[in-house]
């Protein structure tokens, strides 16, 4: 029995198995992706999702965790499995699967001198240059998978500074769903889910009476997150 497995296995072609991530960060309330310019052949100096193929020795999302560790200097990032790309023909270098991850970061944190080492850039999600593969569908994928997200878990933990204003967070809903949303209806539900802890500080960057900064209750933050809730805004 065991000589037939291994005859079996023997006789697979072998697939390649790569991880694409989809890095997310937010940027003066404009929601940002992180991509670079391909240097290996094929369709080298086109413009890529940050990935690598996964070794042998480790798993995907420890793969993924490598792979933004190493462009941007981040460790213990907000990372989850967005879908496996599997189409046959998806990458003329060699038959390879793709296992996609979004990842959120807080853009003020990451390692600049990293990011421009490898040739990465930021874009605005409504400035992205074309990707090369199936990189578009996967941004587009993970776009309506973090718009399906903000509607049903807290979002802003981590993208927002750690002390932060109401304004700044609807900025950041406002980035994910490309739309104005009600000043009054946002800030009233909101505040619905003590989710915020105010703090006697305020932001005076933009005028003089100032708003008041926030910090997210993070165990009712993570209450929230595991269990849902209805943020139909």
């Amino acid at each position: 029995m065991i000589l037939e497995i291994e005859r079996t296995y023997s006789k697979q072609d072998k697939i390649l198995v790569a991880t694409d991530c989809i890095v997310f960060g937010l940027d003066q309330g404009i929601l940002k992706l992180l991509v670079f310019k391909r240097r290996i052949d094929p369709l080298a100096g086109q413009w890529s999702l940050i990935g690598s193929f996964v070794d042998a020795d480790e798993s995907v999302p420890d793969a993924a965790r490598r792979v933004l560790y190493q462009f941007t200097g981040l460790e213990n990032i907000f990372l989850e499995e967005l879908r496996t790309y599997s189409n046959i023909e998806r990458d003329p270098g060699a038959r390879c699967i793709s296992i996609a991850q979004y990842a959120l970061i807080r853009i003020e944190d990451y390692n600049k001198e990293l990011v421009e080492k490898h040739g990465a850039k930021w874009f605005g999600i409504d400035e992205l240059p074309n990707l090369l593969l199936d990189h578009n569908q996967m941004v587009f994928d993970a776009l309506n998978r973090l718009r399906l997200k903000a509607r049903r878990k807290p979002i802003g933990f981590e993208l927002l500074p750690e002390k932060f204003t109401i304004p700044q967070l609807q900025l950041l809903y406002e980035a994910i769903h490309l739309r104005k949303l009600d000043d009054r209806n946002f800030r009233k539900k909101l505040l619905s889910f003590g989710l915020l802890i105010k703090l006697d500080e305020k932001d005076r960057t933009t005028s003089k009476k100032g708003a008041f900064l926030y910090k997210f209750d993070f165990e009712k933050y993570k209450v929230l997150e595991e269990s849902g809730f209805d943020f139909v805004i």
